[in-house]
């Protein structure tokens, strides 16, 4: 079970905010009346100044965190060759509407999440992890996957051969996918091009409609699939991801390590 570091933001913030508040309307008084009794220096509790100086710190890195852009680390090769194991991204959290911390109830609406997106979502089947993937379809959208192909309302997704995934033979996940003759594709999914990795040699994931993953996307709901098409467990086998569930959009690689220091990767968007 992963962290969950807004709560624990948002519980210290509190905390050292009542702490700070209380020494200012009352403690801090009566402590100086009793020093002066004694004719003895104020001295200040050690929880006081913590809180004094801890408060404005936690409060910024949970504001920025919440409303403005929070870091991730990828896991797992399901989005490769967009983002790989070791790659450490920023996601903007205002993308979408500003949501409150830890409650994720959104307070200010400002924009909506658009096909291509590569997105931070926390999956209702496993809500204690953070889950990334591309958004395919959109609320009302007629979406089918059979094998490797792609139907969004009738219309095939185009996708343009590239040739062989060519990658690091050392890495786990690179070593995998050249194992069963991993294929790139570039493909277009409304105003994003981007490559994908399709193997051949994988048995196929199931398709849809099925039971859980209804043709048409409910309202207030994304479709998502992984750029590793038969690496990548999403909506194909779970179902859409709802729009509350969204944490946002991912837009940059800050940093990488792959066998040490991917410098290459490092400072690019993600598209």
């Amino acid at each position: 079970m992963e962290l969950d570091f807004a709560a624990l933001l948002l519980g210290l913030t509190v905390v050292f905010g009542i702490v700070w508040a209380l020494d200012i309307l009352a403690l801090r008084k009566a402590r100086a009346r009793r020093a002066a009794e004694r004719g003895q220096p104020v001295a200040e509790p050690w929880y006081v100044d913590w809180s004094r100086s801890l408060f404005p710190v936690v409060l910024a890195v949970l504001i920025l965190r919440s409303f403005v852009a929070e870091p991730f680390r990828i896991p797992s090769g399901s989005m490769m060759p967009t983002l790989k194991d070791g790659d450490f991204i920023l996601v903007n959290k205002f993308d979408y509407g500003l949501r409150l911390p830890v409650f994720r109830t959104k307070v200010v609406s400002i924009g909506e999440p658009k096909r291509g997106d590569v997105v931070v979502f926390r999956p209702p089947w496993k809500p204690s992890e953070n889950w990334i993937k591309r958004i395919v379809g959109l609320p009302g959208d007629h979406v089918v996957v059979r094998g490797e192909k792609v139907w969004i309302n009738g219309q095939p997704v185009n996708s343009t051969p590239i040739g062989p995934y060519e990658g690091n033979p050392e890495d786990q996940e690179d070593a995998y996918v050249m194992q069963y003759r991993g294929q790139v594709r570039e493909e277009r999914l409304g105003d994003v091009t981007h490559k994908i990795i399709e193997m051949p040699l994988i048995n196929r994931a199931p398709g849809v409609p099925s039971a859980i993953n209804p043709p048409v996307v409910p309202a207030h709901c994304y479709f998502v699939m992984g750029d590793n098409r038969d690496n990548s467990e999403d909506s194909r086998y779970h179902g859409c991801v709802p729009e509350q569930d969204l944490v946002g959009k991912a837009f940059l690689i800050w940093f990488s390590w792959d066998h040490g220091i991917a410098f290459s990767r490092i400072g690019k968007t993600i598209d």
